[in-house]
């Protein structure tokens, strides 16, 4: 019988299909395979809610203790402090065994997305990064000591440059 989960998330560049026979590779031959995630939380109910065992959400204490077998030491549990990108993980393994990473980046290091483009995977991304908008744009207020009437145009500026990896503004 076969059984696939395909999935994409709303204007994404590439999809993933985990299933059984769907592949000429050895079963469990593939291991450490990355699926980066904006909210590691959400991701992984959105696969226990599938049927998918994953694992619980840790950072590594010491370098690549991300690749260490699960139970193995140099993982703390929980996701990095205030979520830093790049920081957090969970692990699970796909019907042919294949071990596979979520890894939590809320935002891009320069030169690692196309600066042409701004998208946002889910409302909830889009949220997020509004927030952070607000929260640099009242810092901003803060040292000018006035009340910025173009908040929208600054915000939408500062999420471009956050989504581009270019400077923030100030």
């Amino acid at each position: 019988m076969l059984r696939s989960i395909c999935g994409a998330p709303s204007g994404a560049g590439c999809s993933i299909q985990f299933g059984t026979k769907i592949s000429s590779a050895a079963p469990g031959s593939a291991q450490g395979l990355y699926l980066i995630v904006s909210d590691i939380e959400a991701a992984r109910r959105e696969l226990i809610d599938r049927g998918v065992k994953v694992g619980e959400v840790f950072h590594p204490a010491t370098p690549g203790a991300q690749f260490r077998p699960n139970g193995a030491s140099g993982r703390v549990g929980g996701p990095a402090a205030g979520h830093a990108s790049y920081g957090s993980f969970a692990t699970f393994n796909d019907p042919d065994g294949n071990g596979w990473l979520l890894q939590e980046v809320r935002a891009r290091l320069p030169g690692r997305i196309d600066s042409a483009s701004t998208s946002f995977a889910s409302a909830n991304d889009l949220a997020s990064a509004l927030s952070r908008a607000e929260a640099a744009h009242g810092a901003h207020e803060k040292r000018t000591g006035q009340h910025d009437s173009e908040w929208a145009a600054w915000y939408a500026a500062y999420i471009v440059a956050e989504q581009s990896g270019k400077e923030l503004p100030a």
